[in-house]
């Protein structure tokens, strides 16, 4: 590197010092410290409490119905945004693009209203004379939440691969005697992999790390590890404790980031 660019980065090399290399420093001090300033792994280990075990397991369960829901739904999608040739600034894409936009709070809010025992969806349903629907305050709420808010996540790096997926290859499998199924699940699925697990780790990861959607639709009463984590934070005040658990958390983070390391390589599953 000349002396220009190294001055050029230097910004950048300021800002991943202060709001990335300080910040995971001082989970890691305190995770692997006591109140004494101590070496321990006791805050590590307190993830095997029953307590909290169960909610990391919790996390862990409706994050992956929730990622294998955003894939069955955004799989089908992105090849009919594929297959329509859209372009990656048309108003169709902009569309999935813009929710992003709205204050993700703002967003889980939404629902919340809309799932009350008194709130609009309940409300129509007593106009039409209608069963109500009770599910706030359940599993199936933060599942809701999650895929809502996360869907974006998975379609727009599926459609980004399945884009660019040549339809000569497609055609000459085609004149080969390949029918649709077998076209699908011996050249369209494979060549989409990247994509796949570029999105399975942008929903898998911000819905197992989650707190806001499980405390509004969950009603505080459903514990997941994030909750966790933010009450060792802010009402326990424990620190140790917190970061202990959160340094357990980091580690199905980096899993995932491997995973998507590993399967593309070239980055074609990127976000647009």
């Amino acid at each position: 590197m000349t002396s220009k660019s190294k001055w050029l980065s230097t910004p950048y090399v300021l800002w991943s010092v202060i709001f990335i290399i300080i910040p995971l420093g001082m989970i890691f001090y305190y995770g692997l410290t006591d109140k004494t300033g101590a070496f321990t792994l006791e805050n590590i280990a307190a993830i095997m409490t029953a307590e909290h075990a169960k909610a990391l397991w919790l996390s862990i369960l409706l994050s992956f119905i929730s990622t294998v829901i955003c894939f069955l739904l955004a799989y089908p999608l992105a090849m009919i945004l594929a297959n329509m040739k859209v372009s990656q600034h048309s108003f169709i894409i902009l569309i999935f693009i813009l929710p992003m936009w709205m204050n993700f709070l703002l967003r889980t809010l939404a629902w919340q209203t809309l799932l009350e025992k008194t709130g609009v969806i309940n409300n129509i349903l007593t106009f039409l004379h209608l069963p109500n629907i009770n599910i706030i305050n359940t599993p199936y709420a933060i599942i809701l939440g999650m895929v809502y808010n996360f869907l974006p996540f998975m379609v727009i790096p599926l459609y980004n691969v399945l884009s660019k997926i040549d339809e000569n290859v497609i055609n000459a499998a085609k004149d080969l005697g390949a029918n649709n199924i077998y076209t699908f699940f011996r050249i369209i699925l494979p060549l989409s992999i990247p994509g796949i697990i570029s999105g399975i780790t942008m929903v898998f990861v911000p819905a197992l790390t989650t707190f806001v959607i499980s405390t509004l639709l969950g009603g505080s009463k459903i514990l997941l590890i994030g909750n966790v984590i933010e009450q060792e934070f802010t009402q326990a005040s424990n620190w140790h404790l917190g970061s202990g658990l959160s340094i357990v958390l980091m580690i199905f983070i980096i899993l995932n980031m491997v995973a998507s390391a590993v399967f593309d390589k070239d980055g074609e599953g990127a976000m647009l």
